[in-house]
């Protein structure tokens, strides 16, 4: 008799400890539904997707590139000129659909020198016109999560905030990319992890 009363009350302690693990099983998969990934240049093919497109459309003389490093990352670095009306550097991915309906925002894994950088996005294929940036702060030399929601995103044209323009839709995400404009002459180093899309 003994014996069984043991038994049961094991019983009684062991099956909330795996209810629990469950749960918490379950909900660690929802976390992960919950986000998607975009780019984590692990694969080479990764590198296909990203062009530069600098102050030289405009006549500056602002140099950039981005290179793909042996710790499966993305560094977008170069030297800002101010000269002949200059001033910016881009990175950008040639347009395709991402097809984000439902996704709130992007998540970004980033080691920075210190200095502010734009995410943009693009909802057509032009290599000019309409953009919406969000502004960010990096610090020097350290791996940060920068959290971007889409409703916080404002449209720009040539660095000119718009007004009454509808705010971004998940659904019309064709280009995405990474700009540099701080009105000053300066080298940059910005080391992309990789690029989530996230639900709330």
């Amino acid at each position: 008799m003994k014996h069984v009363i043991i038994y049961v009350l094991l019983l009684g302690i062991t099956i909330p400890f795996f209810m629990h693990e469950t749960q918490a099983n379950g909900a660690s998969k929802n976390m992960v539904q919950d986000e998607r990934l975009i780019f984590d240049f692990n694969n080479t093919d990764a590198t296909d997707y990203w062009r530069i497109v600098n102050d030289g459309v405009m006549g500056g003389l602002s140099k950039s590139e981005i290179i793909f490093s042996e710790n499966k990352t993305a560094i977008f670095k170069g030297i800002i000129s101010l000269e002949n009306n200059g001033g910016f550097a881009s990175v950008r991915t040639i347009s395709r659909p991402y097809e984000l309906h439902g996704y709130d925002g992007i998540r970004l894994r980033v080691k920075g020198d210190g200095k502010q950088y734009q995410f943009r996005i693009r909802t057509n294929d032009e290599v000019d016109g309409i953009s919406y940036r969000c502004q960010f702060e990096t610090k020097n030399n350290s791996w940060i999560i920068i959290e971007i929601p889409f409703n916080q995103c404002e449209p720009v044209f040539r660095g000119r905030v718009l007004q009454d323009v509808k705010l971004i839709l998940a659904d019309d995400i064709q280009q995405i990319g990474f700009l540099i404009a701080n009105k000053q002459a300066e080298t940059f180093q910005l080391e992309i992890d990789w690029i989530k899309a996230y639900k709330n």
